[in-house]
């Protein structure tokens, strides 16, 4: 079956919001419009879209947009200059490094670490609570049982454990941090596992013949995505503070990388009397966080079924 095309906005509007979408596609664009719509009625979550927009143009651009080099510095001309001096908009650093420089290309490092770590964590938490939620038994007591051994350590301590036994540098770091990020998301998915494991249409999936792993992959872990990605998204800010803890410790990103927690702790001594050198990542890291933690929520609210039903 084809779908028709439509012609005009209103057209599109009215093929969008369809209450008899005639293709698969049309089911899917329909949805998507209508969760977008009650993303965009939330402010603060379109301030947060803006602000990892920029974050994203940031770190694309980033030897466009970077007026100096972010590892050499001037350290006779230009050594802890104040924001606002010439040509170093947010000052320099010890070592006469610009600063906002350090920053832009510090941006790459955030994303490079939140993306790896989404995509590590995730999938794992993800695949182990629907195989623990659909299987049951013991399977479901073993996974749950290592789940919790993760989960009663604090993260930062367990990273810190794990980057001390696995060398300090910036892939560890990411490994570290993903190997205590999924326990969270195991135990959402299991919970939506559950409350539709005796559904239905798993019962009409199952008497076709499909395979346990086929009904998990193919029809169980779509339905626990969304959920998924909104703690996903809720949780990018505590990675992005994990991250610069452990680079403030000295077990992350190494000098010179300009990893925003380095910048911090190679700033502290000057926190009295040249406070931007540890105040501008510091800033840096308040705003990103900030603007995670609010599309986090506008992605829990647009994608709560409860509100897709008023």
């Amino acid at each position: 079956m084809t779908t028709p095309v439509p012609t005009s906005q209103q057209s599109w509007k009215g093929w969008l919001t369809s209450d008899r979408p005639q293709s698969r596609l049309q089911a899917r664009c329909g949805r998507a419009y209508i969760i977008w719509q009650r993303f965009a009625e939330n402010r603060l979550a379109l301030a947060g879209l803006a602000i990892l927009l920029a974050l994203l143009f940031v770190a694309a651009f980033a030897d466009v947009l970077a007026p100096h080099s972010p590892v050499q510095g001037d350290l006779r001309n230009a050594r802890l200059l104040p924001p606002g001096s010439a040509g170093y908009l947010l000052g320099t650093d010890d070592q006469g490094r610009d600063i906002l420089s350090r920053l832009i290309h510090g941006s790459r490092l955030t994303l490079f670490v939140v993306a790896l770590v989404a995509v590590i964590a995730a999938p794992v938490g993800l695949i182990v609570g629907t195989i623990a939620g659909y299987a049951g038994g013991w399977i479901d007591g073993v996974l749950m049982r290592i789940t919790d051994i993760f989960l009663a350590f604090p993260k930062l301590v367990l990273a810190l454990a794990l980057v001390a036994a696995l060398g300090p540098g910036i892939e560890n770091a990411v490994l570290a941090i993903a190997i205590t990020s999924w326990p969270p998301y195991a135990r959402i998915a299991r919970a939506e596992t559950l409350t539709f494991r005796n559904s239905d249409f798993i019962a009409a999936v199952q008497l076709m013949g499909a395979s346990p792993l086929r009904i998990v992959l193919s029809h169980i872990v779509p339905l626990c995505l969304s959920s998924v990605i909104v703690r996903v998204t809720l949780d990018m800010a505590g990675i992005i503070l994990t991250a610069a803890g452990l680079g403030f410790l000295g077990l992350g990103a190494q000098p010179p990388l300009p990893e925003w927690g380095a910048m911090i702790a190679s700033g502290r001594r000057f926190i009295l009397d040249q406070w931007w050198v540890a105040a501008m990542p510091g800033f840096a890291i308040l705003i990103v966080s900030l603007g995670f933690n609010l599309l986090g929520d506008g992605l829990r609210d647009a994608l709560d079924p409860k509100e897709a039903g008023q």
